[in-house]
């Protein structure tokens, strides 16, 4: 078999097998691209007093849960604490991925939301849908995806290069 047969093939049988983990991918990763300007991604950040830090953690915990949404009663139901000094705030963001943000100088509730990033991030990565497929179904396609690259390129030089081949001969 010739090897632009087989480089075709090769495309074409990849580029179907790895479908849908890439549109996962895909789309995923748009997404995330523009989770800064898309509130319905990621709650757009707020701003406190910079660099005025009062609020302790025991006081965090019984503001947050005071919000129905966040469905904290311990820190348990707290997956993360993000503390951002010169924006003068606090993010916190639950199990349940609803994340509130705080000021840090009194604790006043600045925003609370619901926060898609993280399972938009796991769906790009593969990690939503387990480790077993992460690195049986995802790696495998960015795999593919490399050799589709790397044989689209070679695919699409091929015709080129003949031409220049042909271009020299006829100049001898």
């Amino acid at each position: 078999m010739k090897p632009q047969v087989l480089h075709r093939k090769v495309h074409r049988l990849g580029a179907i097998a790895i479908a849908l983990p890439l549109l996962c991918v895909l789309v995923s990763g748009i997404l995330l691209q523009v989770k800064k300007e898309l509130p319905w991604v990621q709650p757009p950040t707020q701003r406190g007093t910079p660099l005025a830090m009062e609020l302790g953690l025991p006081r965090v915990l019984e503001i947050l849960g005071r919000i129905p949404e966040a469905q904290v009663r311990s820190w348990s139901d707290v997956e993360r604490i993000d503390v951002h000094p010169k924006r003068g705030i606090l993010k916190a963001i639950c199990a349940n991925r609803w994340e509130v943000q705080l000021a840090l100088a009194d604790g006043a509730i600045l925003h609370s939301a619901h926060r898609r990033s993280d399972l938009i991030e796991s769906l790009h990565d593969g990690s939503f849908f387990g480790e077993a497929v992460k690195l049986g179904v995802f790696l495998p396609s960015a795999l593919v995806l490399l050799v589709l690259w790397i044989s689209g390129i070679y695919l699409w030089w091929l015709p080129h290069a003949a031409r220049r081949r042909k271009a020299r001969a006829t100049q001898r």
